[in-house]
């Protein structure tokens, strides 16, 4: 069981291509065997929610929250770490901005 917050490595199956590769990803949350993710990256040019070494990161990346996807637990090879409480909220922060418009 994973919780929200949880950063993991899964296999992830890129929609341009049939290969799957390992990397991590933002547990969201987690249902019934589901588990909604954001994509992280190490391309620090990319736009998203930096997350660095001293955070628990392998190395200084970013939390891409325009790339939100649903992958099955069985997937998750295994837990990395939690944020922290102050990381938490930023991410739930700018989620709620992206989603804005449904109100």
């Amino acid at each position: 069981m994973f919780k929200a917050g949880d950063i993991v490595l899964a296999r992830i199956q890129f929609s341009d291509t049939f290969e799957v590769k390992v990397r991590p990803v933002l547990v969201l949350f987690e249902e019934f065997g589901n588990v909604v993710v954001a994509g992280i990256t190490s391309n620090k040019n990319m736009k998203g929610i930096v997350l660095t070494k001293k955070e628990g990161a392998v190395k200084d990346s970013v939390i891409k929250l325009n790339y939100i996807f649903t992958i099955s637990e069985a997937m998750i090879q295994k837990r990395l770490f939690n944020l922290g409480t102050e990381k938490k909220r930023v991410v739930f922060t700018e989620l709620c901005k992206k989603l804005e418009g449904l109100k």
